[in-house]
């Protein structure tokens, strides 16, 4: 498991630690709630202010369990949603090892249904198409049957053609992220701190020697960096527009005069700020 995927699971078990928490609070004051609802006899009315503010508490320790009850629900979502999550994130270090498994198997797919379609156009069945199983063919057989009347092959154009777009967006994205690891960007060092281009992490970090001025802090929010206290650095994905927007941050440009933008190797041209 590579740092990006720990970290993903930490936050996964940070999740369910909350929930199940969240689970225990809402059971203990539901049974305190409970118990001292038991001091009050069935149908007793109300006797004078004391007991009026008991019966209050009983209500307010329900409320409350409610409240925590829906909170460890909130948080158990939030888990199921993040292990379900299958999206290739660019922060991952295998991100393209990954992205080009799924590229390779949207290619395979596609030169699949291609060949299943024009099989079915010359035989007028999938049986017996190479690659598919007779169970797979029998299917694909009846679901032309059963369709709409305007669909005539087992997939329709539509699929294929947002199967193919599908493959133009990750062929897309491993190009941007091949050329992002390759460029291999350039960090620098300012009065009172560094700017570092970690490849590895993905981000273009910014460490201070002491905590930065408020107006200095909002600057960085301004262009995108963010504060993340796990790394001790404001920080933004590693990009040519990262590097374009700390370099408009005066607070952090080169001690020694530099151009941050400058000093990159094969930089591509900015269209503009982008915050």
């Amino acid at each position: 498991m590579n740092d990006y995927e720990q970290k993903k699971q930490d936050r996964i078990d940070r999740y369910r630690d909350r929930a199940e928490k969240a689970r225990a609070e809402s059971s203990a004051l539901s049974r305190q709630a409970a118990d001292m609802a038991h001091a009050i006899p069935f149908g007793q009315p109300v006797h004078g202010a004391a007991d009026r503010r008991y019966r209050e508490r009983i209500g307010q320790k329900m409320d409350k369990s409610i409240e925590a009850a829906d909170k460890a629900a909130y948080y158990e979502a939030k888990a199921q949603a993040a292990e379900n999550n299958t999206a290739i994130s660019s922060d991952d270090p295998e991100a393209i090892a990954k992205l080009t498994e799924k590229l390779d198997a949207l290619q395979t797919a596609q030169t699949l249904m291609k060949n299943i379609n024009a099989y079915y156009r010359k035989y007028g069945t999938c049986r017996g198409c190479d690659g598919i199983s007779d169970e797979l063919a029998a299917k694909l057989d009846k679901d032309v049957k059963e369709g709409p009347p305007w669909v005539n092959v087992p997939f329709a154009s539509y699929a294929l053609s947002n199967n193919n777009q599908e493959i133009h967006r990750v062929q897309e994205r491993l190009k941007k992220l091949t050329e992002a690891r390759e460029l291999g960007y350039s960090g620098w060092t300012f009065d009172g701190g560094r700017v570092e281009a970690n490849s590895e992490k993905n981000r273009l970090q910014v460490f201070f020697d002491e905590i930065p001025p408020e107006e200095v802090r909002k600057e960085l929010k301004g262009w995108g960096f963010r504060w993340a206290r796990s790394e001790g650095a404001w920080q933004r994905q590693l990009t040519d527009n990262a590097i374009y927007a700390a370099s408009r941050i005066k607070a952090i440009q080169p001690s020694d005069g530099s151009d941050p933008l400058k000093i990159q190797p094969k930089r591509k041209k900015q269209g503009g700020p982008v915050r």
